[in-house]
C-alpha cells in the first residue's frame, strides 16, 4: 500500500479549504497513492478551540451530503481510498467524524470520535457528542484500515479494538497544537500502540497558526514494530507519501508472539 498523509491548515472560506482537499487528492493519485488522509475537521478553523463559536452547528452536514458526495466522487476519479474528516449531523446531533470512501467511490461506513474532552482550548463537549458507532474496520481495495480520531488514540482499549478488528492500519485524523504535550509524547503514544498491536499507523495532523492555537504539522507513519518510517514537515503543509507492507503486520512481534498469550476472557467486554 502506498499511503499519503495530507497535511492541511484550514483558512476562513469552507469552499477553498475543499477544494484544497480535492487538489491534495489528485497530488496524492498523481504520487501513485492507493490511500489518501487527511486532519481533523480539515474543512474549518478549530471552532473548539473557542468555548462558544457562533454558527458551529449550522457548519455540520449529513454524510452521505453536499460534501462528502465530493470526496467520493473524486475517490472514484482517481480510484484512490479516502480518509477524510468533517463535522457530521446524524440524529439530531454532531459529531466529529470520518467517512471512509473505497477505490471506488463507495461510502464503506463512518467512524465517529468516541471520547470527547473538554480543556482550554479543546472545548469539544460543546459540539461533539460520544460516537456510537464502535471502533469499525473496513476492508478497503488497499488493506484492513481502521479510524482513531485525535482523542481516541490516547485509549489503549480502543486501539486494542481496531487491532481485535484485524486493522492492518489505524489512520489518525488530529488536531495537535505546538508544544501540547511533552515532546515526543505524540510519537511514543503510537508507536507504541502500533507495536503491542501489530498494525501500521498513521497520524494526520493539522497544520498553521489559528486564533488561539497553532497547529504543529509534523503528520508520521509508524510500522508495526514501532518504527518511525517518515515525518511531515514541521509549521508547513505537507504531502507525505510512504509505502507500506502489510504482510508485516502478520510478522509482527504482536501477531504472531504477545496475542498468542492473551486472556481475553479476563479482560471483559470492552477489551475482548
Amino acid at each position: 500500500m502506498r499511503i499519503a498523509l495530507a497535511q492541511q491548515a484550514a483558512g476562513p472560506d469552507t469552499r477553498e479549504n475543499l477544494d484544497r482537499a480535492l487538489a491534495a487528492m489528485e497530488a496524492a493519485g498523481n504520487a501513485g497513492a492507493d490511500l489518501v488522509a487527511f486532519p481533523e475537521i480539515v474543512l474549518y478553523r478549530f471552532f473548539p478551540q473557542h468555548e462558544q463559536f457562533a454558527g458551529a452547528r449550522e457548519l455540520a452536514e449529513p454524510i452521505p451530503g453536499p460534501t462528502a458526495d465530493r470526496i467520493a466522487a473524486k475517490s472514484r476519479e482517481l480510484g484512490l481510498v479516502t480518509v477524510f474528516n468533517m463535522y457530521e449531523a446524524a440524529d439530531g446531533e454532531r459529531f466529529d467524524s470520518s467517512p471512509v470512501f473505497d477505490a471506488d467511490g463507495s461510502l464503506l461506513g463512518v467512524t465517529r470520535m468516541v471520547h470527547i474532552t473538554d480543556y482550554a482550548c479543546f472545548h469539544e463537549r460543546a459540539y461533539y457528542a460520544p460516537g456510537n458507532c464502535g471502533a469499525p474496520v473496513y476492508a478497503t481495495q488497499a488493506g484492513r484500515v481502521g479510524v482513531a480520531i485525535c482523542y481516541d488514540r490516547h485509549y489503549p482499549e480502543y486501539m486494542r479494538a481496531l487491532g481485535v478488528g484485524g486493522a492492518e492500519l489505524v489512520v489518525i485524523p488530529q488536531a495537535g497544537a505546538l508544544d501540547e504535550w511533552p515532546e515526543g509524547m505524540y510519537e511514543a503514544e503510537v508507536r507504541t500502540a502500533a507495536f503491542q498491536n501489530g498494525y501500521f499507523a498513521a497520524l494526520c495532523n493539522r497544520v498553521g497558526q489559528e486564533e488561539r492555537l497553532t497547529f504543529a504539522g509534523e503528520s508520521f507513519i509508524v510500522d508495526p514494530v514501532g518504527k518511525i518510517l517518515a515525518t511531515g514537515k514541521r509549521l508547513e503543509e505537507d504531502l507525505l507519501v510512504v509505502d507500506l507492507d502489510l504482510a508485516q503486520c502478520a510478522a509482527s512481534p504482536a501477531r504472531t508472539l504477545f496475542w498468542q498469550d492473551r486472556r481475553p476472557e479476563l479482560y471483559g467486554d470492552w477489551l475482548l
